[in-house]
């Protein structure tokens, strides 16, 4: 069960033919958490979710069901297909996962909050004990959440809507609702969120700035003063001049081959983009070496 903490949106690592590499994935997951995440979630936006075809999907749940870290493993959906959404679920249901980052379909451009309603209603029906953290991306879904929609959904089902990660950031500071969790998507606004009640980040870059993200959600726990966070934030800052997907794939490449792997139509950054990158990130003292280290 997902709690207060933070988490990555993970990528996925993909072979020489594009499918997906199910045991490399899986790996770089256990780093991550190694190196300070509370866990991940599998086949976010930054995970190519709706790139990556159902039947790897399924093959990624099986294979981490048994997992010795499974209780810090979590998933996404990425389907624009309501059916293929709900096939995913309950498949994943039969290994015990019950907490999914849920999108609306993306694609078609005029969604409206019945439609979105609509989606969400279908879903909990097919699988009733399933809980659902709203995934709040309007760039990429071309819906927003507002706060009065979201309250309307947790009132209409209290047990299935648990939480939000708020990629669009018009929630995270308006959003008041007993026993939910609300995620900001950049772990830039991690500690001015977890002063106003919010549960943590769930965030493509906390695979680079796992332990500097931990160290801030720790330290704010434990009310020991800041020493990190504005570190944290310039390196965010520096992943957000970029394509995420992209700048994540080419600084892991660095030391794994694999990541130079990504679904057409995405591409790695240019050789410049990439030294650029690298240059930057040296400059604020976050060292290459350090931070790939198993």
């Amino acid at each position: 069960m997902i709690s207060k903490g933070i988490y990555s949106a993970t990528c996925s690592v993909l072979n020489d033919d594009f499918s997906l590499n199910i045991k490399a994935t899986i790996s770089h997951a256990e780093t991550s958490i190694k190196n300070g995440l509370h866990g991940v979630f599998f086949f976010g936006s930054t995970g190519q979710s709706q790139l990556i075809d159902l039947n790897s999907k399924k093959n990624l749940v099986s294979s981490i069901a048994s997992h010795k870290m499974r209780k810090h493993f979590f998933l996404g959906t990425g389907c624009n297909s309501l059916r293929e959404t709900t096939d995913l679920i309950k498949y994943s249901m039969e290994y015990e996962f019950r907490d999914f980052l849920i999108m609306p379909p993306a694609y078609y451009k005029g969604n409206t909050e019945n439609g979105v309603y609509n989606f969400y209603k279908f879903i909990i029906k097919q699988s009733p004990k399933i809980r659902i953290i709203l995934y709040n991306f309007e760039k990429l879904s071309s819906f927003l959440f507002t706060p009065s929609f979201v309250k309307k959904l947790v009132k209409e089902f209290p047990k299935n809507i648990v939480g939000v990660k708020d990629s669009s950031y018009n929630l995270y500071e308006n959003l008041n609702i007993k026993d939910f969790l609300v995620f900001p998507g950049s772990e830039a606004k991690l500690l001015k969120s977890l002063e106003i009640g919010c549960a943590g980040t769930i965030s493509a870059i906390t695979q680079v700035t796992h332990s500097l993200a931990r160290k801030v959600f720790d330290d704010f726990e434990n009310k020991i003063k800041q020493t990190n966070n504005d570190k944290l934030i310039r390196v965010r800052e520096t992943f957000d001049e970029y394509n995420l997907i992209s700048a994540l794939h080419s600084y892991f490449s660095i030391k794994d081959n694999n990541f130079n792997n990504l679904l057409p139509p995405l591409l790695l950054l240019n050789t410049e983009e990439k030294k650029e990158l690298l240059k930057k990130l040296d400059n604020l003292k976050f060292t290459t070496e350090k931070n790939l280290a198993a």
